[in-house]
């Protein structure tokens, strides 16, 4: 190598070296909040608004008032100017899907997402997760969508309304009377929900992966059953005399555990092996914990189980396919069936003259909760009394003994830490009138909640 080439060489080591101490050396102020302008090479408009929108959800988690504040204006105003809110604008809906997805891989449903926008935030924050899923699912063919994910895209009402992505902030500030800082702190704090969610488990396929066949017995034997069980359910649910309600679910519950056993025993001939599944269900305010009890002793009634996972609003049961379906349709109207008698019976004014309204049904939908639980353990257990007692016992028992162990050891691996929510009852007249809703059996004392 000559001279002048050496030299050259040097010459360019040196450039560098200055360049990285002046990056170094680079403090932020006022005036140059990203320390952009000791950088040799500025990073482009669309890098800043990252950076920003990245700043800005992280202060939002830290509680550091003064930088989101900060951050919220530069976003508000655009880095550059007009060119530079459009920029933002970009990055804004960038960020929200990149996060929706991300929320996906987590465990986490369409319909799941929007419902904790709304209940860590308003309304408005639920309107705005359910754009970004319908933004997000624009990715995917609906063949490699599950049929539930499907369900809840259609009862979300999930549509990509507004005409251009770039146009979509500014649009949706006007949707909702919204100034253009309003749109920025709402979006800042769904991303932060998005990015703070923890894993959950998940539950069925991802959007834009191959769906796996389900092991079901014959659609006509579920289709039968199902139509009997509604149609069972759909007295209990007309009838105004408490004693025909309880006939006819237990009813219900009766043809449930038949069918049970029925799946267990067509799947076991087949050779096939299904597993258990985890499903979540929504349970929403008022009277969380009595709602939850109930959804419980269903799940427990049809070979499940359940755990209340209470920030969030939603218990995950497990159990097989079929099981979970029965649990679900038998929880459905026998909340239908509780709210009524709940709301037609009249809480009293205590001595002090204070409304007792909220704790007569706390109380109420607790002795409901227990008292159905006994119902159906009774129609279950009579039910395989009857079975056991049969001339098939002896292949009948070894396969839903199988089935319990699968569900309880895919339960305690999902779960393998909980703790234990009590129910209060302080309402006397609540707990008898829930018991009276049907009958006067003696309860006996069921186990608390079991919540993560």
């Amino acid at each position: 190598m000559g001279k002048n080439s050496r030299e050259r060489h040097k010459a360019k080591r040196k450039a560098a070296e200055a360049a990285q101490r002046r990056r170094a050396a680079g403090k932020s102020g006022p005036d140059d909040p990203l320390s952009l302008f000791g950088v040799p090479h500025v990073p482009s408009q669309r890098r800043i608004a990252e950076q920003i929108i990245d700043q800005a959800v992280h202060a939002q988690h830290r509680d550091e008032t003064a930088e989101l504040d900060r951050c919220r204006a530069l976003l508000t105003t655009g880095p550059g100017g007009a060119t530079g809110i459009q920029v933002v604008n970009r990055a804004l809906l960038a960020f929200l899907l990149r996060e929706v997805e991300h929320a996906w891989q987590r465990g986490w449903q369409p319909a799941e997402l929007a419902r904790v926008a709304r209940r860590e935030y308003t309304t408005r924050h639920g309107r705005l997760m359910v754009d970004a899923i319908a933004a997000q699912m624009r990715s995917y063919s609906t063949a490699t969508v599950d049929r539930r994910w499907q369900s809840q895209l259609a009862a979300l009402d999930a549509q990509v309304w507004w005409e251009h992505d770039d146009h979509y902030v500014t649009a949706w500030g006007e949707r909702q009377a919204l100034d253009r800082a309003g749109v920025i702190a709402t979006m800042i704090e769904v991303l932060h929900l998005l990015a703070t969610l923890p894993a959950i488990e998940q539950v069925g396929p991802m959007p834009g992966t191959a769906m796996s066949a389900a092991v079901v017995p014959p659609d006509d034997l579920d289709q039968r059953m199902i139509d009997r069980v509604r149609a069972l359910l759909a007295k209990a649910e007309s009838t105004d005399f408490p004693e025909e309600a309880d006939a006819f679910t237990a009813k219900a519950q009766e043809l449930m555990a038949r069918h049970r056993i029925d799946h267990a025993l067509l799947v076991a001939a087949s050779g096939e092996r299904d597993q258990p599944v985890t499903r979540r269900v929504s349970i929403d305010n008022p009277y969380e914990a009595p709602k939850t009890l109930l959804l419980q002793v269903v799940a427990e009634a049809n070979s499940c189980r359940a755990v209340w996972m209470k920030r969030f609003g939603f218990t995950t049961i497990v159990g097989f396919p079929a099981d979970l379906e029965s649990t679900e349709l038998l929880f459905t109207s026998l909340l239908v069936q509780a709210t009524r008698a709940m709301t037609q019976a009249k809480p009293s004014i205590d001595k002090y003259g204070r409304n007792t309204t909220r704790s007569f049904r706390q109380s109420f939908l607790t002795a409901y909760a227990s008292r159905i639980g006994e119902r159906l353990s009774a129609a279950t257990e009579g039910v395989d009394r009857e079975m056991t007692a049969s001339a098939g016992a002896a292949q009948l028992l070894p396969v839903l003994a199988a089935r319990d162990d699968a569900v309880r050891d895919a339960f305690e691996r999902q779960f393998p830490d909980l703790t234990e929510h009590a129910t209060a009852i302080n309402n006397r007249e609540g707990w008898a009138s829930g018991r009276a809703a049907a009958d006067r059996a003696s309860l006996h004392r069921r186990q608390p909640v079991a919540h993560e």
